[in-house]
């Protein structure tokens, strides 16, 4: 039940990050987040 759970979940977020508009925020948060890596 929960694989399922996560592979719906995983669909959703697989689905949304296609679209262009959501590339741009994507990349500016992976950005931000290796940016905090760095920072330590």
């Amino acid at each position: 039940m929960r694989t399922a759970a996560l592979i719906g979940i995983a669909k959703k977020v697989y689905d949304e990050a296609r679209k262009p508009e959501n590339q741009a925020r994507i990349k500016a948060a992976v950005a931000k987040v290796q940016e905090r890596r760095r920072r330590r």
